[in-house]
């Protein structure tokens, strides 16, 4: 599966819709964005079953200012729903790899659970 170009009329249909969404947002004029844009291409081939979303932040500055993104690129990953990473900066292919991984096998739902149990004590 190839990326999508998600915009703020879709964006929430598309968390919805989809279980593992990765999200880039970039900018034409960003050179960092340039160079991570070929890793999250390689990343959406090599896994068709997340929904690999990029977001122009020109075209949808509220977009970028609900997301509360700072900079670019700004990665954000939204398993069930749930922002569950976020992170400004490009990554290495094998970072972006190992994120992957850690986004399929993490369970939302324990995490959430986890982290109340924190939050009483």
């Amino acid at each position: 599966m190839a990326t999508h170009a998600v915009t703020s009329q879709d964006f929430n249909q598309v968390v919805e819709s989809n279980d593992l969404v990765f999200v880039d947002f970039w900018a034409t004029w960003c050179g960092p964005c340039r160079a991570f844009g070929p890793t999250f291409e390689k990343a959406s081939e090599a896994n068709p079953d997340i929904y690999f979303a990029k977001v122009d932040i020109d075209q949808n500055p509220d977009l970028a200012s609900a997301a509360k993104v700072q900079a670019v690129p700004t990665l954000m990953v939204i398993k069930n729903q749930q922002i569950v990473f976020q992170q400004a900066g490009a990554l290495r292919a094998s970072d972006m790899d190992d994120l992957i991984a850690q986004a399929k096998e993490l369970d939302v739902n324990a995490a959430a659970a986890e982290e109340a149990t924190e939050q009483a004590q």
